[in-house]
């Protein structure tokens, strides 16, 4: 190895250190602060004075301080300007100054501006406390009728029922803590079914469901008369008809809290009455049943009021009875409403297009669903008369929109009504709609026709097959 001389060793770590010194005053440099390097030096932030006294004498001239208007000008440059600033500003001082009477006219534009806001602050104030009274008012009102349901009617139900007072009480709406028990009064339970009933109905169905999740085939015996295939598109139309139950509240859907009740309910009735097994609509009448009542009452009035006349004429696809209930309803739809009647006729619009869907569901797929309860609860009261008077109602809301609409528009309309229907003027219009044609009410219309589609069954030969 070559040997390194003391004196070469000194000169290089002194030539280093310099180096290393020069390198350190670089960083220390102002430029390093944007790079967060090092914190700046004392000396690196000058006094402004200093930096404007240094200009100075560098340009040879001292700068003149800025005038008010100047400095007013350059602060409205960077401060928000309030709406008075802009109208009653003077102009900048290297445009014309603003005439007198520009000014004044300006003045008196942002005068009115004001009173005009004023005027909205108030009506607005106005208009929340006047809705703020109206909330009170209901809210007290519920009360009150919470208190004379649960303490005067439903004790003695059976004799109260009926009464003037009752009725005119079920019309302004029954309070949702109540609903539930009155529902389940008014629609009875003709069937006698038991919550023992419903368990077993509901254990048989969750049988049927492991069975055809397993790939079984075993018939029972009562449900001999059914195709294994019937019956398992029927649980398979009960699987994709949930999922697409009130889809805005998210609670009938898989995962959501009602999806198991909604589910055992419409299972156990295909157990309970195979014969008409499940059909298209029937979960929203089930599901607004669960929002009012417990599983088992649920069911208990599910199953009665599938029962009724015209939900089993329908349900069940009775196309004659059917077509009897929709001749009743035009009856009173042209005693009602001639002139709408007439633009329907001429137009070939027949009421199955709309009446279907809205008789299948109770309204409650069609319209809000609270005011669809409202609906129920005087359906409840009335019977199937009220589903066709409450349809005529809706026809009588709209008729100044329909009679200028043609076929196709009209049934999409109908079967999408507007959902910011308001109730008092919903029910003002079912209201005005008077069922009873040529002296005769619903029932009676509706028994005639009957009648006379009996009687041209026997007299037509064609008609019997």
């Amino acid at each position: 190895a070559m040997a390194v001389s003391p004196t070469l060793l000194l000169m290089d770590r002194n030539l280093l250190a310099r180096k290393q010194n020069a390198r350190l005053d670089r960083q220390n440099d102002v430029g390093w602060k944007l790079f967060g390097k090092v914190p700046l030096r004392e000396n690196a932030q000058k006094d402004a004075k200093k930096t404007q006294k240094e200009y100075e004498d560098k340009a040879g001239r001292p700068s003149k301080p800025p005038s008010p208007k100047q400095n007013v000008r350059k602060n409205l440059d960077f401060e928000p300007l309030s709406t008075t600033a802009l109208i009653l500003e003077d102009r900048p001082a290297n445009l014309p100054a603003k005439p007198a009477e520009e000014a004044q006219k300006h003045r008196q534009q942002y005068e009115e501006m004001v009173v005009q806001a004023k005027k909205r602050e108030l009506k607005e104030a106005q208009r929340r406390k006047k809705q703020l009274e109206e909330r009170c008012r209901l809210e007290e009102s519920i009360g009150n009728a919470v208190l004379t349901w649960n303490n005067e009617i439903l004790p003695n139900w059976e004799t109260m029922w009926c009464s003037r007072k009752v009725r005119d009480l079920w019309w302004q709406g029954i309070p949702p803590s109540v609903r539930g028990k009155v529902w389940s009064l008014a629609i009875g339970n003709e069937l006698n079914i038991t919550h023992e009933l419903f368990d077993i109905c509901l254990a048989r169905a969750k049988e049927r469901w492991r069975s055809f999740s397993t790939g079984g085939s075993e018939v029972e015996n009562e449900d001999a008369g059914f195709s294994a295939a019937d019956r398992e598109a029927s649980l398979e139309l009960i699987k994709l008809d949930i999922s697409r139950t009130f889809p805005n509240l998210c609670i009938f859907q898989q995962g959501g809290p009602y999806h198991d009740m909604l589910h055992s309910i419409l299972g156990a009735y295909t157990c309970y009455r195979p014969d008409v097994g499940y059909v298209q609509g029937m979960s929203f009448i089930a599901a607004v049943l669960i929002l009012n009542l417990d599983t088992a009452d649920a069911f208990i009035a599910f199953s009665n009021l599938l029962n009724k006349p015209c939900q089993m004429a329908f349900f069940r696809v009775d196309h004659g009875l059917m077509l009897t209930y929709f001749a009743a309803f035009e009856v009173f739809f042209e005693e009602n409403l001639p002139k709408l009647f007439a633009h329907f006729k001429k137009n070939n619009l027949t009421p199955d297009i709309y009446l279907i869907d809205w008789i299948f569901t109770l309204y409650s797929k069609s319209l809000p669903l609270d005011l669809a309860c409202r609906i129920w609860d005087v359906f409840c009261r009335d019977g199937e008369e009220f589903l066709f008077r409450t349809a005529l109602g809706i026809l009588k809301l709209f008729e100044d929109i329909l009679t200028k609409m043609d076929f196709i528009h009209i049934a999409q309309f109908l079967t999408r009504l507007p959902e910011d229907l308001a109730a008092e003027g919903f029910f003002a219009s079912i209201a005005t709609i008077q069922m009873q044609s040529r002296n005769k009410k619903w029932a009676q219309v509706l028994t005639a026709l009957q009648k006379d589609s009996r009687e041209m069954e026997k007299g037509s030969p064609s008609l019997r097959h």
